[in-house]
């Protein structure tokens, strides 16, 4: 499980420089109608630049599996943000990790556990949870903070994945929601950046730096 994960890397530059500052995990966004988004072939030279360095984590929305397999990038999870079924994921999750992606609306955690309850029943198995803020329109990377309220109720059964907590993270926030929610990894993109898409080198530093700090202030030592 990465720790730290900086999303929407569209460069070769980018993905080195939050490798540098001590990210485990960059995201690749595959969703065409995204600001964020990366061709297949920069795609493909940013994941090999990083082969072996970080988890390459490919961003999808409601894909079909064909379209997977025409990505033709190494990549090292799927994280999908769409309303993908449970026999897809269920089915993808036997080949590759799966991080499913959740925007915490009005009904909180609701439709999150009815979710993971039938894919427990599948069969299928989530590498992790994404959490993200629920903005009409947005798939992430909105800079609005999810909330967090809903999230501290996040059951710890053994069969639910670990959580990932995204939205309006920043430098300033990272270390106080990462004590307040104790979640497995956090995830920023619009928080570390100067421009959709491009990310400024001292936002993430700094971003790397206070969310080591926030993990060790509840006891988690960056492998």
């Amino acid at each position: 499980m990465f720790r730290i994960k900086i999303c929407g890397i569209t460069t070769v530059d980018d993905a080195l420089m939050a490798a540098e500052a001590g990210a485990d995990a960059i995201g690749l966004n595959f969703y065409a109608r995204s600001p964020r988004y990366v061709a297949p072939e920069v795609a493909r030279r940013i994941a090999d630049a990083l082969a072996g360095r970080v988890s390459r984590v490919g961003l999808f929305v409601d894909p079909t599996e064909e379209a997977l397999m025409a990505a033709k990038v190494d990549l090292d999870l799927i994280q999908l943000h769409g309303n993908e079924r449970v026999g897809l994921v269920g089915r993808l999750s036997q080949a590759i990790g799966i991080v499913k992606a959740f925007r915490i609306g009005p009904e909180g955690l609701r439709p999150v556990l009815e979710y993971l309850t039938e894919m427990h029943r599948y069969g299928g198995v989530l590498h992790a949870v994404l959490f993200d803020a629920c903005q009409p329109g947005r798939l992430g990377g909105s800079g609005k903070l999810a909330d967090w309220n809903a999230i501290k109720g996040y059951p710890s059964e053994k069969w639910h994945p670990p959580f990932i907590l995204a939205g309006g993270l920043t430098p300033g926030n990272v270390a106080a929601a990462i004590q307040a929610l104790h979640p497995a990894g956090v995830d920023t993109a619009s928080g570390v950046e100067k421009s959709p898409g491009r990310k400024d080198p001292l936002l993430v530093e700094r971003f790397v730096r206070e969310a080591r700090a926030g993990f060790l202030a509840i006891g988690r030592q960056m492998s």
